[in-house]
């Protein structure tokens, strides 16, 4: 289902977008409804890098515990030595 939406625009920008639409071979309303869908699209997908990482779990590691000690630890059962 469509719904009318009215928009107030500058008259320069408007009839830029006439030509540009017109250029196109497409209306004005299909190249709002699309940048919108874009819009909707790329803010589901994309996260930053920071928000990523508030996602992860925090490490389960002693205070005191020696860090490079666990990591050689852990190395060996991995690989063997």
């Amino acid at each position: 289902m469509k719904t009318r939406l009215n928009l107030t625009i500058d008259d320069h920008v408007l009839e830029n977008m006439k030509n540009f639409a017109q250029k196109k071979g497409e209306s004005i309303s299909e190249i709002v409804e699309n940048y919108f869908t874009r819009i909707i699209r790329n803010k589901k997908k994309k996260k930053n890098i920071l928000q990523i990482v508030e996602e992860l779990e925090p490490p389960v590691v002693e205070l005191n515990a020696d860090l490079k000690d666990l990591f050689y630890k852990e190395n060996a059962k991995k690989h063997g030595f």
